[in-house]
């Protein structure tokens, strides 16, 4: 079975609302193993909107259409779909009465225009929305079949669990299950990671392998597979993502809904270990990041954006005759780990653009690090782009040597390495 998406509004095209419905669609699909090989967004025009299901119906069993059915005049999936098959619409009196009881029950009066959301194909049924008033549709085109759920995610997501998935399950008679696990890598090219990796992306039809390039947070690397049931998918991912970290080893820091942050945050804590940081040219990203993680502040103790030079020395007790610099990167460390009373110490200071300073180029960034009482080193980078990306670069990347230095510590161990 092999269910297509097609997304209608406008407004999407336009940027001014994002399509997070035909994602969740797309997941529940694979998650019942349904197969969908595209998702579609047109506009409130009923011409594209025909010609796009025209053209998804035509390598496809099933075709789901979300938005659309709301009262105004853009509102035309119903003419599309009827059109499509070649019928006329109807009004159904009792989808009137309901709408304009929904409508009584909050003390709101029913315009005219709401009947139109009781416009039906003829031959299609009518999927109930008990939290809304717009209806949704099934439609039999031939041997195929067209759904229509509103826009509204929650109602969208209600017609889908209750009526559209197990309908589809039913039409396919054939129970299968799709999993997918996303294995996140940093510090390596996507043409380098596909040399890695090649071998394996050749060999393998279930499961499949796919790269996922995601700008500052680096590659991840895909992996979907299609068993007849959970367990069977489950071990499928197992063994491939076992045989996908033999290869890849440290460049993979997180797996599905990890970052880089939780994860450093995860290390800190299996060491018993608190975390202080200095920011210069990052301005608080390294600290909004791990703030983004529930539970955080077990281990983060906070930051200090040392912007300036005067509260680089004033309150990081910083010497070092310029900011742009090694010896500057490690007092900030340090005077973080003593200011925040905290085991690790972080700081970031550089250039971050348009213009020079202190002798270093755009794009030159030194991080320092102080784990326990060992001497703070230094690490100076040379990161690409404009101002924006050198700052989003310079956060992740300073938290990923955090990753490699914790890493490299036994979470038992009783006392830290010299040198971190």
């Amino acid at each position: 079975m092999r269910c297509e998406v097609l997304a209608v509004g406008t407004e999407l095209l336009l940027g001014q609302i994002v399509d997070t419905n035909s994602a969740w669609i797309g997941e529940e699909l694979a998650r019942a193993g349904i197969e969908t090989y595209r998702h579609v967004r047109v506009g409130d025009n009923q011409a594209r909107i025909v010609d796009s299901m025209r053209s998804l119906l035509a390598s496809s069993d099933a075709l789901i259409v979300c938005g659309g059915l709301g009262p105004t005049p853009d509102d035309v999936t119903r003419e599309a779909i009827a059109e499509v098959m070649n019928v006329d619409l109807h009004r159904d009196p009792e989808i009137v009465e309901f709408i304009r009881a929904l409508f009584g029950s909050r003390g709101r009066e029913m315009s005219g225009n709401n009947e139109r959301q009781a416009d039906v194909p003829e031959g299609a049924t009518v999927i109930p929305n008990p939290i809304g008033t717009a209806p949704g549709l099934r439609c039999p085109i031939g041997h195929k079949v067209v759904y229509a759920v509103p826009g509204v995610p929650y109602e969208m997501q209600l017609m889908m669990t209750e009526h559209v998935l197990p309908d589809l399950l039913e039409r396919s008679g054939e129970r299968a299950t799709i999993r997918s696990r996303t294995l996140k890598t940093w510090g390596v090219a996507e043409s380098t990671l596909a040399e890695m990796i090649g071998e394996r992306v050749d060999v393998q039809t279930n499961p499949t392998i796919a790269f996922l390039a995601r700008g500052i947070e680096g590659i991840a690397v895909r992996v979907t597979a299609k068993a007849a049931s959970e367990a069977g998918a489950q071990e499928l991912l197992e063994a491939e993502e076992v045989a996908l970290r033999a290869i890849l080893g440290d460049l993979v820091f997180a797996a599905d809904d990890e970052t880089m942050e939780s994860v450093v945050l995860g290390l800190l804590r299996e060491r018993g270990l608190t975390l202080g940081i200095a920011e210069s040219l990052t301005g608080g990203l390294v600290g909004a990041r791990i703030c983004n993680v529930p539970g955080a502040s077990d281990v983060f103790r906070g930051a200090v954006v040392s912007y300036s030079e005067g509260v680089k020395r004033s309150v990081l007790g910083v010497t070092a005759a310029t900011q742009v610099s090694e010896e500057c990167a490690r007092q900030m460390a340090e005077g973080a780990r003593k200011a925040l009373d905290a085991d690790v110490g972080l700081s970031t200071t550089g250039v971050a653009g348009p213009d020079p300073m202190d002798g270093e180029p755009p794009g030159v960034v030194y991080f320092g690090m102080q784990i326990g009482d060992a001497p703070a080193e230094a690490v100076r980078v040379q990161l690409p782009g404009d101002r924006e990306r050198v700052r989003q670069f310079s956060a992740i990347s300073l938290l990923s040597l955090l990753r490699t230095r914790l890493a490299a510590i036994p979470p038992d161990s009783p006392t830290l390495p010299p040198g971190g």
